[in-house]
């Protein structure tokens, strides 16, 4: 399962405490987020900051449903889990005899094999102590740490109903292609946004941010 593919099938409450948790606690890196999937769309990122919260929230989630999206899901998945999840990585690296730095970063190189039976009390461990859905969503994180994943972890991916993500895979946004819903692509189709102000990323607005929504939305692309 590839990042697009787990945001595709992740609860959206999770991702909107990942994106809320990096709002609060860790600013730049959700500004980071969002400017590169306005750019992967070849939209400014102004035309995404004039949203609400909560619709910026639902677009990136809905642009993370992209194949080219891969690249930035996983840097987040990665980044939250390793800031603000670190006592699950700990007892599942503990659990596993994976060496870490106490903290749940692997340290060294991961192991060409996951014990059947270490993974299977580990993880019973881990669903009895920790949110399921979150536990579901490492699992599959984790299995992408390593090409082709790992033989044993795939297998209670697949046949684990409580390891399987919360929500069912949406159809993909278009019949052969990765575009967004027309909805979605009103920006990009220079149609007028009507979404409620947002609070502002930083403090005072830059130069393009104090340009109007009909400026933002049909100015031409800077390169």
């Amino acid at each position: 399962m590839r990042p697009h593919e787990i945001f595709k099938e992740v609860e959206p409450a999770i991702v909107t405490e990942l994106f809320t948790t990096f709002r609060e606690e860790d600013r730049d890196v959700y500004k980071s987020a969002l400017a590169s999937l306005a750019q992967s769309r070849k939209l400014r990122p102004v035309f995404v900051q004039k949203k609400s919260v909560a619709d910026q929230i639902t677009w990136m989630h809905k642009t993370l449903k992209l194949r080219g999206s891969d690249t930035v899901g996983e840097h987040l998945l990665q980044v939250w889990f390793m800031k603000f999840q670190q006592p699950l990585l700990i007892r599942f690296c503990d659990g596993m005899g994976i060496e870490h730095n106490g903290e749940g970063s692997v340290e060294g190189v991961l192991p060409d094999e996951l014990d059947p039976a270490k993974l299977s009390e580990t993880v019973d461990g881990l669903y009895a102590d920790f949110n399921p859905r979150i536990v579901s969503l490492y699992l599959n994180l984790f299995n992408l740490q390593r090409p082709g994943g790992w033989e044993t972890l795939e297998n209670l991916i697949s046949n684990d109903d409580r390891v399987r993500l919360g929500e069912k895979p949406e159809a993909d946004p278009a019949e052969g292609g990765d575009s967004l819903p027309k909805a979605d692509l009103e920006g990009e189709e220079g149609l007028q946004a009507k979404t409620t102000p947002a609070d502002p990323l930083v403090d005072g607005e830059s130069e393009e941010g104090n340009k109007t929504e009909a400026e933002a939305e049909t100015a031409p692309e800077q390169g």
